[in-house]
């Protein structure tokens, strides 16, 4: 007979409770910003063999979900190990929905809780699926520019040192959010990085354009910034042939050393200055 049940869990629990009982592909469909965002988290910190994930989403959601340099490195993993196929259409004009095999739960977010009431209608949750799944199948492909964020540790790691890469990851630990509203933005913390220990200019920059990062236009830039706001300091480096380059430094010598929360408070302070 079939049945229906009340859910109300974290939005990752419930997630992780998905991963746990489904082999078949997931569909997730018009997910809210939280329930995407929560989708991301629970699939990087499952340790177990993942279904495919394949949202169906409206074509803002991704723009600002994605936004977040963390949030996008980590999707850039999940779809590069085909773990995550997200696609966008115009019309999409419904509640948020969940569908596996054998079930279908809508969605509903109250102040940031997520409450799903689960279906296990086989002739329903078949109709749904059937439906959603056409709907997904003629979506565009979500596409990111943002490189897979595993990539971007191990590459600075081999390319820029490892001290480098365990700095790299506190600072992201400290600031939480890297978007296009933080004060701190990914090209940013790489430079910050690089003076922190000392590294060209040229190898951070090089680095950053071989791993789609951004280009070495936009490290200079960054750099001209930093360097005009007091944060940071060149010091030239002479080469065999060509001119020399430049290696960075910060230009309060006291934050070479600082703990990390020190050195962030030092730089927005003269950021914002």
């Amino acid at each position: 007979m079939p049945s229906a049940e009340l859910l109300d869990h974290d939005i990752v629990d419930l997630f992780h409770n998905l991963f746990e009982t489904t082999t078949e592909p997931i569909l997730v469909v018009n997910p809210s910003r939280t329930e995407f965002n929560g989708l991301i988290t629970a699939a990087i910190e499952f340790e177990g063999d993942l279904s495919e994930l394949r949202v169906l989403t409206d074509e803002q959601t991704p723009k600002d979900i994605f936004d977040d340099f963390v949030t996008a490195g980590h999707a850039a993993d999940l779809i590069a190990d085909g773990r995550l196929s997200p696609r966008s259409t115009e019309d999409i004009a419904r509640s948020s929905l969940l569908i596996t095999a054998d079930q279908a739960i809508p969605l509903v977010e109250v102040e940031g809780d997520v409450t799903g009431f689960q279906s296990d209608d086989p002739e329903l949750v078949e109709r749904m699926r059937t439906v959603f799944s056409e709907e997904w199948e003629n979506a565009d492909e979500v596409t990111l520019r943002t490189p897979p964020l595993s990539q971007v540790r191990e590459t600075m790691r081999e390319d820029i040192g490892e001290d480098a890469a365990d700095d790299f990851d506190r600072i992201l630990d400290a600031v939480g959010t890297v978007d296009s509203d933080s004060d701190l933005d990914e090209v940013t913390i790489c430079l910050l990085v690089a003076a922190r220990n000392e590294v060209l200019l040229y190898d951070i920059s090089k680095w950053g354009e071989d791993v789609s990062l951004a280009s070495k236009a936009t490290f200079s830039r960054t750099k001209t910034r930093l360097e005009d706001n007091g944060v940071i300091d060149t010091e030239k480096v002479p080469i065999e042939v060509g001119r020399p380059r430049l290696r960075l430094r910060f230009a309060d010598e006291q934050l070479q050393d600082a703990g990390i929360d020190e050195m962030l408070s030092e730089v927005r302070t003269q950021l914002e200055a």
